[in-house]
């Protein structure tokens, strides 16, 4: 079964190979980027942000050197913030410690900050041919479907056995063409819901056709329960200017901006919102008035559902004394800083 899988598959690469900036490039930088940018990430949804930091940042000194706000507002709406952090720290080792040259080997590029298997699999494989298999979510699917393998993607044994069974496939001969291929196949060919079977060249020898489990491969561990959050944003309007602070810690939204925020249980009207006591001590004394209350936005997370809505609301005092922790940021400004998605589509949509 391995030769079958691995003849055909090669010549379905050679036959399908899809027209992506990234794709046959041997540039470890921009092999890079790609898949940095690609994790947790749909194409379409990354090529635009992969064109904008090959413009804006068009080699890893360029992006070393870089501004982390620069950095972040690039990265701004494309989730998982952590990437962005890894992005800036692997380019200043790569640049200060390598010379700007990447690492050539596949334990040299793990070494990296931020760099998985996965990510070091395909720079080692497209760009300096060694004979690395990489595991992603379109891979795991293709193996899991051919092969029959019940394993959870998720565990230990899972991935033991999954990482077995793509080493034994791998064409060594072309490491590179071969992952694009398996990689290409699990997204356009063999496609988590609706895949293309009656057209599919493996259908013959697939047990998950043949036994009628295509649905159910590859098993994944049930996901934990999701619980939605309310943030009350606060826009503080003074003298054309508003209040923001970037925010600190180990959290996903780390290193980004922010308006003054209350969390609470449920949505709340504008009344039951002002007379909170979290509200009412990060106000301080003054009268304040309610100016405008946004709809509701919302966004999903891997673990949880943000609500927000945003509260415009003014000073009946005159100008407003400087808030410790946050700073004021007049419109020009506001443009240059990165925030989380939600408060960024507030934002876009306040402009348009």
């Amino acid at each position: 079964m391995n030769e079958v899988f691995t003849h055909v598959l090669t010549q379905w690469g050679k036959q399908n190979r899809r027209s992506l900036p990234w794709v046959g490039q041997r540039d470890p930088y921009r092999v890079w980027l790609s898949e940095v940018i690609l994790q947790q990430t749909r194409v379409e949804q990354g090529l635009p942000y992969y064109q904008a930091f090959t413009e804006r940042f068009p080699n890893v000194h360029l992006l070393a050197a870089a501004p982390e706000d620069q950095v972040f507002k690039t990265w701004e709406g494309l989730g998982y913030y952590s990437r962005a952090r890894n992005l800036i720290r692997t380019a200043r080792v790569v640049y200060y410690e390598y010379g700007g040259i990447f690492p050539s080997t596949y334990e040299g590029l793990r070494a990296l900050p931020g760099v998985g298997e996965y990510t070091a699999a395909a720079i080692a494989s497209f760009c300096f041919d060694l004979p690395c298999a990489v595991l992603d979510g379109n891979v795991y699917r293709v193996l899991a479907r051919y092969f029959g393998i019940g394993h959870p993607t998720q565990t230990a044994a899972g991935k033991k056995a999954f990482r077995i069974q793509a080493d034994a496939v791998l064409n060594p001969s072309s490491p590179g063409a071969w992952n694009q291929a398996i990689m290409d196949f699990g997204s356009v060919q063999c496609k988590p819901k609706n895949p293309l079977c009656s057209q599919c060249p493996l259908a013959e020898h697939c047990i998950a056709y043949q036994q009628d489990r295509i649905a159910e491969l590859p098993h994944k561990k049930p996901k934990s329960e999701r619980r939605t959050r309310y943030f009350h944003y606060f826009v503080l309007e003074n003298e054309g200017s508003q209040w923001v602070r970037k925010r600190e810690g180990k959290d996903i939204w780390a290193d980004l901006y922010e308006f003054p925020l209350v969390e609470t249980t449920s949505r709340l009207d504008p009344g039951e919102l002002m007379a909170e006591k979290d509200v009412q001590s990060m106000l301080g004394k003054g009268t304040w008035e309610v100016q405008e209350v946004s709809p509701w936005y919302r966004q999903a997370l891997s673990h949880q559902d943000i609500q927000a809505c945003f509260v415009k609301i003014s000073s009946s005092g005159g100008k407003l004394d400087k808030i410790q922790g946050w700073q004021a940021a007049g419109p020009d400004q506001i443009r240059t800083l990165a925030f989380p998605r939600i408060i960024a589509r507030y934002l876009n949509e306040q402009e348009g």
